[in-house]
């Protein structure tokens, strides 16, 4: 999907490669939503065939280091967590559907992972950038608590909105760059196997 980031050289001859520091760029019109929802790269697909949305942008926010690297966020230092930022239009897609979208692709019961991903750094939570979005994604929150197909609780925070730092080139679009790779791990991962057992046939497919 095109994105509206202009995404730097992947690396150094060194072959190291660096976060992005431009901010995402909005178009007249739109809205951004921003959820962490474990491995970025798996939070993209969902979000990439609703209609109404425009780009989707993996990267890092939550923490207090600036312009991260893939390398530190991971080792788990940063206090940073993966994310991607949904740019989307307004009057093609609401924000709680986006929100109904979030619910369905991550496993709300796990505090601080996700999946085979452990860590901080992997934690689930939506971060919203204004008090309009933070009433619905309470609201969201309440009705999913009640509505659930589990009895574990929901542990996702809601949290305003901090610097969000584009990830490294590489990562943007990782399933469709990497398909095999991708359904690899994920796969691997039990992503789906869980959010099956979660959702049932509300599951993201």
């Amino acid at each position: 999907m095109k994105r509206f980031v202009p995404l730097a050289a992947l690396a150094l001859a060194s072959g190291l490669a660096f976060a992005q520091t431009t901010k995402v760029q909005v178009p007249p019109g739109h809205a951004v939503a921003t959820f962490a929802g474990g491995c970025f790269w798996c939070m993209e697909p969902p979000y990439d065939k609703l209609p109404g949305v425009s780009a989707t942008i993996s990267g890092y926010i939550g923490g207090q280091k600036a312009n991260p690297t893939y390398k530190e966020v991971s080792a788990g230092t940063t206090g940073h967590t993966e994310a991607v930022q949904v740019v989307y239009d307004p009057k093609k897609v609401t924000y709680e559907k986006l929100l109904e979208v979030y619910w369905v692709n991550v496993d709300p019961t796990a505090k601080d992972h996700q999946f085979c991903d452990f860590g901080s750094q992997y934690r689930p939570e939506i971060f919203y950038h204004d008090d309009a979005q933070k009433k619905a994604a309470e609201a969201s929150k309440a009705t999913v608590e009640k509505s659930k197909p589990f009895k574990e609780p929901i542990v996702v925070p809601i949290t305003m909105a901090t610097a969000f730092y584009p990830a490294e080139d590489y990562h943007q679009d990782y399933y469709t760059k990497n398909p095999i790779r991708y359904n690899y791990y994920r796969s691997g991962c039990r992503r789906d196997a869980r959010l099956k057992e979660l959702w049932g046939d509300k599951a993201a497919k």
